[in-house]
């Protein structure tokens, strides 16, 4: 599993996202196919996702939504959706480059890892294979992430990200989502995500 510093992950190279080209609004609220992840964290809840709602179509023909949560023991397990609201099929592959953002908009400084080795074990979803797909229109994709929120220095001040930068592929335009529950990552620095996958209709 690769891993980039910073905040950004792409599929084996650190990316930094560029300007947020939209807001992710869809009405689909899943997070995938119900992986335990460790410490009785689940990470995926498994529930269909409609095409959003979110006025016109962003830029690129995709927009994105925050899906289910959960946290057990200071372990979090959250998704990213994917939904495509335009005409056309929309293919990913492997990773998105991800960038946590804090309320004012700056950059969290995190690393964003492809796996979810040193955080838990459990969690097939997130440590799943990265491979193609295509969402048709109307259909989505998530992205799994799980982090633990530990205090364990401190003189460490602990970091939560609200909002996130995410280029789906590369070349695509970079969407912003803010989000009602934050990446909590205490002082770990260290978020741990999946590839793209199939969100469960």
């Amino acid at each position: 599993s690769g891993s980039a510093s910073s905040g950004s992950a792409s599929s084996g190279s650190a990316a930094s996202a560029g300007a947020g080209a939209g807001t992710g609004a869809g009405a689909g609220a899943a997070a995938g196919a119900g992986a335990t992840a460790g410490a009785g964290a689940s990470a995926g809840a498994g529930a269909s996702a409609g095409a959003g709602a979110g006025g016109e179509c962003p830029e690129g023909g995709v927009r994105l939504a925050e899906g289910d949560g959960s946290a057990a023991m200071g372990l979090r397990a959250e998704s990213v959706q994917l939904v495509n609201c335009g005409a056309e099929p929309y293919a990913l592959d492997g990773y998105p480059d991800l960038r946590l953002l804090d309320k004012a908009g700056a950059p969290v400084e995190a690393t964003v890892a492809h796996g979810s080795a040193g955080i838990t074990t459990g969690a097939p979803n997130v440590d799943a294979r990265a491979r193609r797909l295509v969402i048709a229109p109307g259909q989505a994709a998530y992205v799994p992430m799980v982090w633990r929120n530990l205090v364990t220095d401190s003189t460490v001040v602990a970091t939560d990200g609200w909002a996130l930068e995410v280029t789906p592929r590369r070349g695509a335009p970079t969407l912003m989502l803010r989000l009602t529950r934050p990446v909590d990552l205490g002082n770990t620095g260290k978020l741990g995500i999946g590839p793209w996958q199939e969100l469960p209709r």
